[in-house]
């Protein structure tokens, strides 16, 4: 099986996010052996961030293809999360499976299953506590997942029940998996 996931957030040092993405997706990938794992990155002014991620992986497993695309992340948010065009496979090619580490979701081909993580809901929960830009933002990134995901990653079982409740994803379609941590 061809498994995308993008790793674009293993830029951001010191972020839930980036940390969430470093940690998980080499014991991923070591526990997959038998799938080939396309890792993607949008990035243009921190590229030497995503390759020297995957550099010690490429060291140890075969099974893994890199495509970083020389795209900042807010044109790729442009595209995929307000206009929703240019499919991931123009730039990976087909995959089984993509996994979306942080809500910037791209149009995905008809036989491919999208999943992604969904770290928190708290803009739901506390929406007093976000400016209304950044509100705007997520309410619109939840709402392209929800409409190209079948699966959705939750890192506790209080975000998962959250979820359920904000946002009305069926239980059916969500799974804990908890942060790793080295």
């Amino acid at each position: 099986m061809r498994i995308g996931i993008d790793i674009s957030q293993v830029v951001y040092e010191g972020t839930g996010v980036g940390r969430y993405v470093r940690e998980l997706i080499p014991r991923v990938i070591a526990a997959s052996p038998e799938h080939t794992f396309v890792l993607f990155a949008g990035s243009l002014r921190l590229k030497n961030k995503v390759e020297a991620f995957v550099r010690p992986l490429l060291s140890k497993s075969q099974n893994i293809e890199v495509k970083i695309v020389p795209i900042p992340p807010k044109v790729l948010d442009l595209l995929w999360n307000v206009l929703h065009i240019i499919p991931v496979d123009w730039f990976i090619g087909h995959v089984d499976v993509f996994w979306s580490s942080d809500w910037t979701q791209p149009p995905l081909h008809k036989k491919t299953i999208g999943m992604t993580t969904i770290h928190d809901v708290s803009f739901l929960h506390f929406p007093e506590s976000f400016p209304s830009e950044i509100l705007a933002v997520q309410r619109r990134r939840i709402l392209r997942t929800i409409h190209e995901c079948s699966l959705f990653l939750c890192d506790s079982e209080a975000t998962k029940k959250d979820v359920a409740e904000y946002i009305g994803i069926k239980e059916s379609k969500l799974l804990v998996v908890y942060p790793g941590v080295s």
